[in-house]
């Protein structure tokens, strides 16, 4: 696989910080024309995942899978939709399970491993219409758990399936983790743990019995987050194993499909680790 190290983008000279080009796009960017229509699909252990649909009447679909604690209304996803839509495809948008406004029925929530529920939306894909091609695209968590599910499936994925392009991916999970922890980037990570707690919250109302709030407020890191939440309610041992078992760079030497992986040089939210040149040549 060729490997592209010199790049010749160069970003206008008000966002050649990596900061202000993460930044900046989540506050100011408005996408303005696409119009989804949304679909319920029930999943096999009798939860749901939020389907939205931008159909144009084309014979080649792209699935787009979002990054933690996004949807398919951010700006980066209705970005690529529109101009996946004005390419020729129409396109898919998927919110991971308890992302699309509505808290998901079981105890369990989507994690940056997950690809069973990405398969469970190509197959209902599959299902509704005869597709000439299917393209993935992924962004950070997305991209991992798309990388991921074709390293897994190596070529046991659908034919259709033609090309993949992920975004901003951290492939090596832990090593991500402890970047998001260090000096300014803690900004970040103290956003997500927010959004994650809030969820946490509402599902110790739900589920009682199995979501304790104890020591709650102490959680100051996403290694504790996921040690104490992710890890047991996905059935891992604890952080570690979560992210050895989830990440996606052990995998990408296995995929067979032609994938473009575009990591960022600046990306604050990539460890040296997240740049998988070896395994990708």
């Amino acid at each position: 696989m060729p490997v592209i190290q010199k790049s010749n983008f160069h970003p206008p000279v008000i966002l050649r910080n990596g900061h202000i080009q993460t930044i900046y796009p989540s506050l100011f960017r408005k996408v303005y024309g696409v119009q989804y229509q949304r679909e319920r699909l029930e999943t096999p252990d009798g939860d749901f995942l939020d389907l939205d649909w931008s159909i144009k009447g084309n014979k080649r679909l792209v699935i787009l899978s979002h990054g933690l604690e996004g949807n398919t209304y951010r700006a980066y996803m209705l970005g690529m939709v529109k101009a996946l839509n004005t390419a020729g495809w129409d396109a898919l948008a998927w919110n991971f399970r308890g992302c699309s406004g509505e808290p998901n029925r079981l105890v369990r929530s989507y994690h940056s491993g997950d690809t069973d529920d990405l398969e469970t939306v190509i197959h209902h894909a599959q299902a509704k219409r005869q597709w000439d091609q299917i393209a993935l695209i992924g962004f950070s968590m997305g991209g991992n758990i798309t990388l991921k599910y074709l390293g897994e499936r190596e070529k046991n994925h659908p034919k259709e399936i033609a090309g993949v392009v992920t975004l901003s991916v951290p492939v090596d999970l832990e090593s991500s983790a402890y970047q998001l922890a260090r000096g300014v980037n803690r900004i970040y990570m103290i956003r997500f743990l927010r959004m994650l707690r809030k969820k946490i919250q509402i599902k110790s109302q739900l589920f009682p019995d199995l979501i304790s709030l104890d020591g709650f407020e102490q959680i100051k890191s996403f290694k504790e987050f996921d040690d104490r939440y992710t890890a047991p309610i996905h059935g891992f041992k604890d952080a570690k194993d979560y992210w050895t078992q989830s990440s996606s760079k052990q995998f990408i030497p296995s995929i067979t499909v032609p994938t473009l992986l575009i990591n960022a040089k600046n990306d604050p939210f990539l460890s040296p680790e997240c740049y998988p040149i070896h395994e990708a040549e």
